[in-house]
């Protein structure tokens, strides 16, 4: 009967457990707020077509055209294209980059930790060796130099980016799974004759993956940050709008057209700290003991 009470938060949670995933995510006012926020840029961005009759990089014959004259909510830059429409559009890149870059980390840190932190021995020396060796290198400079060799694209940017940053994630995932394979139901699996790939599947992974749910929400921000870095310097994926783009732009006629850049940065911070604030909410409602009110 341990046995099976402790295999319980393996399977799907009850109703009660996921009622108060809730409850403790709405104490967090910053993870409530960073919801909202987020709601309404993903809203936004997919509704773009509704929300402006301009296209991408359209081109109008309004230079520099001030914010809230008709027809240009947010103005236009020097070549006449709308920065409502440039945002909205921008938003779906800086989005895709952010949650696909996020997955992949959460992916491989996942794979690498679990596989080090069960099986331990040579294994986890030589996962830990190779995990520590991406943690001492400059990550943005490390997607810099591989951009540039193999070329600017969506693609590639999402897999270099997802691919430097997961060492945070496997090292959490290690941790977990230390301290979970010597729990008394891994043993009882053991007992039974499960494999250790079926163990790690379908009791460690599922009871060890909350740090990491939260840490990748932070990452996804990281990540739409570097995408803006690439783009600012030209090496963004080209022929689509990115607010690192339209920041560079903005650089450029800061003198005489303020807005130009004002609205993509402001649209960059916000979707950043939406998903900061969307991560403190998670880390409060995966961890009881976090919560403000100390209830479980």
């Amino acid at each position: 009967m341990a046995v099976q009470a402790e295999l319980m938060p393996a399977g799907a949670p009850p109703r009660s457990a996921r009622l108060g995933f809730v409850h403790r995510y709405r104490q967090s006012a910053f993870g409530t707020a960073g919801l909202v926020m987020l709601a309404i840029i993903v809203l936004s961005s997919l509704l773009a077509p509704l929300l402006t009759p301009y296209g991408p990089q359209t081109l109008s014959p309004v230079n520099l055209g001030h914010p809230f004259i008709p027809h240009h909510l947010l103005g236009t830059d020097s070549l006449g294209r709308d920065i409502l429409a440039d945002l909205l559009y921008g938003a779906r890149v800086s989005l895709t980059v952010g949650l696909m870059s996020g997955l992949i980390s959460a992916v491989v840190g996942v794979t690498v930790g679990a596989v080090a932190g069960y099986f331990g021995g040579w294994v986890d020396v030589i996962l830990s060796e190779i995990t520590n060796v991406f943690l001492m290198i400059p990550t943005f400079f490390l997607i810099l130099i591989v951009v540039a060799l193999f070329g600017a694209g969506l693609v590639h940017e999402m897999l270099v980016i997802g691919l430097t940053i997961w060492p945070a994630n496997a090292r959490l995932m290690r941790a977990q799974v230390l301290s979970l394979r010597e729990r008394t139901f891994v043993d009882g699996e053991r007992a039974i004759g499960k494999s250790g790939g079926a163990i790690l599947l379908q009791h460690i992974i599922p009871n060890g993956i909350q740090p990491l749910v939260a840490n990748t929400t932070l990452q996804i921000a990281g990540a739409i940050i570097l995408d803006a870095g690439l783009s600012f310097i030209g090496l963004g994926a080209p022929n689509l709008m990115s607010w690192g783009q339209m920041i560079y732009q903005g650089t450029q006629e800061v003198t005489v057209g303020w807005w130009v850049g004002l609205f993509p940065g402001l649209a960059l911070t916000l979707t950043v700290l939406a998903f900061y604030f969307v991560g403190d909410g998670l880390g409060v409602a995966l961890n009881p003991r976090l919560a403000p009110d100390g209830r479980s």
